[in-house]
């Protein structure tokens, strides 16, 4: 991550950006974009993060252009997060944990996005299958949409809010793991003042921090600051339609990306 700067890029097909790009809303043109996007950037950037929806609107058939996607990732040499944000409990969620973390499942990238939100213990499964294939798991913390707040801000009996209950369970998970664990959180790069308004302490986490809203979603290296503050060497910044928006031509993503890459080193330079 350190080598080619702290991006992840968000692989978002959705209708408009095929329309944008000159495909059509099918699987052909989620497959011509997908595949473009990592032919252009594998090896360039430090992660993709495919958004699972946009491939399940598509049935059977966008699924598979998904495993295509993360199996080209993989030979370009350029870490993935599935953006799939399940949740849920028992064996349903073991389910999830075998799909999307299993070694030898297609579906399986370097990490996946939980949500946390049926009870942080419920994640369990999903984290015993992450342990055992040496893959991660982002958990959602602080969101930027604005309807997170309703939970994640909510407090406690003991005082305490969702928000820093999540980060400080991660942080149990993560203790004494170098140079850090495998437990990360989600937290919206254009969040504010969330972290302090929850009392949430992400240096404490001891893990990776995936920062969506990097760029066309309007953060850039104050909003980092602002948000991180003195846990910004552990970000992993996300950006999705400031880079795509480039596309279709390979030569301008490589340019945006190589932007939005030293956007985002500069934000964080003083923390690495």
């Amino acid at each position: 991550m350190d080598s080619l700067g702290p991006l992840c890029v968000g692989i978002d097909p959705h209708a408009e950006l095929l329309t944008a790009w000159g495909l059509d809303d099918d699987v052909s043109g989620l497959r011509e974009f997908s595949l473009r996007v990592v032919e252009s950037l594998g090896g360039r950037v430090a992660a993709f993060k495919p958004q699972a929806a946009f491939f399940e609107r598509h049935g059977a058939a966008g699924l598979a252009v998904l495993e295509e996607v993360l199996a080209a990732s993989r030979a370009a040499g350029t870490l993935t997060v599935v953006d799939a944000k399940r949740g849920d409990i028992g064996s349903t969620m073991a389910g999830y944990g075998d799909a999307f973390l299993a070694d030898g499942s297609p579906l399986a990238g370097d990490a996946v996005t939980v949500s946390p939100y049926l009870g942080f213990g419920s994640l369990g499964p999903a984290l015993e299958r992450a342990a055992a294939s040496g893959r991660g798991v982002f958990v959602l913390c602080l969101t930027s949409n604005k309807e997170g707040h309703e939970v994640q801000h909510a407090v406690g009996a003991d005082g305490v809010s969702v928000a820093a209950s999540i980060a400080a369970q991660a942080a149990v998970l993560n203790s004494g793991a170098a140079p850090m664990g495998s437990v990360g959180l989600v937290v919206g790069a254009t969040v504010g003042d969330a972290v302090r308004a929850t009392g949430t302490d992400l240096e404490a986490v001891n893990g990776p921090l995936l920062a969506p809203g990097v760029g066309a979603q309007g953060a850039g290296a104050a909003e980092l600051a602002e948000v991180f503050g003195a846990a910004r060497s552990q970000v992993l910044a996300s950006s999705s339609r400031g880079v795509l928006a480039a596309g279709p031509d390979p030569a301008g993503l490589r340019r945006a990306a190589g932007d939005a890459v030293a956007q985002v080193r500069g934000a964080l330079r003083g923390a690495r």
